[in-house]
């Protein structure tokens, strides 16, 4: 097992381009499995999930290539019957992606509970209704085997949640079905638009793309595409976090602008700085986070919630950030149970927080933080402490780091050229 040594308390400088999104190449990915040609995708990023990806769509069947100009060129012609390889959908939640278009490619799919960050309950119900709406049957022995006897056909379906993942399924499998689907209450995240447009080059009729309410004209002859991921807002929103509690300045460029608009809001109440030129994002340095009462000096409340909201992933870096903060913030982690569960890390580093429950957690700044030996529990947790180890006085190791790698590209190695003093040994 791979563990970070960090020797923190090094200002971070410098210029880094965030990776392509995960949100966005985990969908895209698996959209390549409905065309009837091949689709080259660019700006997929480098982390543990998209491999497990890759060899889910190898495994039934697509061929899955590197192309010259730097793209991943994916070739699906030669996918038959086989079925996902249940071990390795047991350990990404990105696999129940594959739902949707294999239902509408072949009719059928069994996949596993899938696995991914242990943050709480994370429903599969909206999906399950939502592929139901369009004609899906569906059993359930522990995994879930799903068939479309009489084919996808178009629906009226109404979410009982703004699921990401089960929009996306919805979508996939609404694409191929036969006439018309309109889904409300649909998530219109960065990435769930990402996939719309991807579909959309690829032939699909799509209306409504940012907004909750998608139209979607199915059974389109779908045609092989190039398509290119958007940068990662959450790597982005972690970048300006890690600057913040450095002290650092650092640049981010080749950013999308529209897609920070919540994150750099949620900054600034923490007295962070940002600075934006054209899609150059710049973090200036030796900053004194001060965090901005609300009217009549009241608590703030960072809060995450549906796009446009505050994006869950970022709750973590906000919540560390909030520790070199002068003054007191509640963090509010509304949809996930478990994520806030990494704190008693944070306070044995000597931060200030007190967990009022699963959800809520008091932070008073600004606290020096100190070295010390700790584990990564989820992706975001992990950059989180990552994060937090390179602001701190002296030395950390961090385990588990195989959490981090799932979604931060080659995070050692970046960090490095910015001046972080982290290296990577097995132990």
């Amino acid at each position: 097992m791979a563990s970070f040594i960090v020797e923190g308390g090094v200002p971070l400088s410098g210029e880094i381009i965030p990776a392509g999104n995960k949100n966005e190449a985990l969908p895209v990915l698996a959209a390549s499995l409905l065309p009837s040609s091949p689709v080259t995708l660019y700006n997929i990023p480098h982390i543990g999930d998209i491999n497990q990806m890759i060899q889910l769509l190898q495994g039934v069947g697509a061929r899955v290539a590197s192309s010259p100009d730097k793209g991943l060129t994916i070739d699906t012609t030669g996918v038959g019957d086989a079925e996902p390889d249940q071990l390795t959908c047991a350990r990404i939640r990105a696999s129940f992606l594959l739902a949707g278009p294999l239902l509408a490619r072949r009719g059928h799919i069994v996949l596993p509970r899938p696995g991914g960050d242990r943050i709480g309950r994370r429903r599969l119900d909206t999906h399950v209704l939502a592929l139901k709406a369009l004609g899906a049957d569906i059993t359930t022995d522990g995994s879930y085997h799903l068939t479309a006897p009489r084919g996808l056909n178009g629906a009226e379906i109404f979410l009982d949640e703004a699921s990401v993942m089960a929009t996306e399924n919805a979508i996939m499998a609404a694409v191929a079905a036969s006439g018309e689907s309109i889904i409300y209450n649909a998530a219109c995240e960065p990435h769930v638009q990402g996939l719309c447009r991807f579909l959309t080059n690829m032939g699909a009729e799509i209306d409504g793309i940012g907004s909750n309410v998608l139209s979607i004209r199915g059974a389109a002859e779908l045609h092989g595409c190039s398509h290119r991921v958007m940068s990662d807002h959450i790597e982005i929103g972690s970048f300006i976090g890690l600057a913040a509690v450095t002290g650092g300045s650092i640049v981010i460029r080749n950013v999308e602008p529209e897609n920070l608009r919540m994150i750099r809001m949620v900054f600034r109440k923490l007295g962070i700085q940002i600075e934006m030129d054209d899609t150059t994002l710049t973090v200036p340095e030796n900053q004194q986070p001060e965090v901005y009462c609300d009217l009549g000096g009241a608590i703030p409340r960072i809060d995450d919630a549906t796009w446009p909201g505050f994006p869950a992933d970022l709750t973590s870096i906000a919540l560390v950030t909030a520790t070199q903060a002068s003054g007191t913030v509640v963090i509010h982690e509304k949809m996930f149970e478990s994520r806030l569960f990494f704190v008693d890390s944070l306070v044995s580093m000597g931060a200030k927080i007190v967990l009022c429950d699963p959800h809520r957690a008091v932070v008073v700044g600004p606290t020096p933080l100190y070295g010390c030996e700790l584990s990564s529990p989820d992706i975001r947790a992990g950059m989180a402490l990552l994060i937090a180890a390179l602001s701190a006085k002296g030395r950390s190791v961090i385990h588990n780091i195989r959490q981090i790698d799932r979604g931060y590209q080659d995070i050692d190695g970046r960090l490095r050229k910015l001046g972080a003093r982290i290296d990577r040994v097995l132990v």
